[in-house]
């Protein structure tokens, strides 16, 4: 049976994880997935297969947090080269730069928003692969 394997992802204000063989793993194990971030009050995204917890958490917190959960998985940290430095100027994350905003809300404004820094969100999307 598969195990999961989580790419993480530090932002400055919170993390985001990859679920790279999402389709692989049983019900089960995602059901466990779920159960993990909803108990600490993050969203998980079935459409990009990541997840994320506005928490400020560094690799090896999350290794531990994901060893004392009993999920058995294998983890790998990803770098980010921060290229976007523009801030968000409307909604829930005004003021943050556009490199420190969670992938579910970048994957949302791209379905939703039309404005000036379309751009801006396209750019930080192919930079996340998303």
């Amino acid at each position: 049976m598969a195990v999961p394997y989580f790419i993480f992802t530090k932002f400055s204000n919170s993390f985001s994880v990859y679920v790279k063989n999402l389709e692989e793993l049983s019900v089960e194990q995602i059901q466990n997935i779920e159960a993990f971030v909803r108990a600490r009050k993050g969203i998980f995204d079935f459409s990009s297969y990541t997840f994320v917890i506005q928490k400020r958490l560094e690799f090896s917190e999350f290794i531990s947090l994901i060893e004392n959960s009993f999920i058995d998985s294998v983890c790998q940290e990803k770098s980010l080269n921060v290229q976007q430095r523009e801030r968000v100027e409307f909604g829930k994350y005004r003021g943050m730069l556009y490199c420190d905003i969670p992938d579910s809300y970048l994957l949302w404004l791209k379905s939703n928003y039309m404005g000036k820094d379309r751009d801006t969100i396209e750019a930080e999307l192919k930079f996340r692969e998303l």
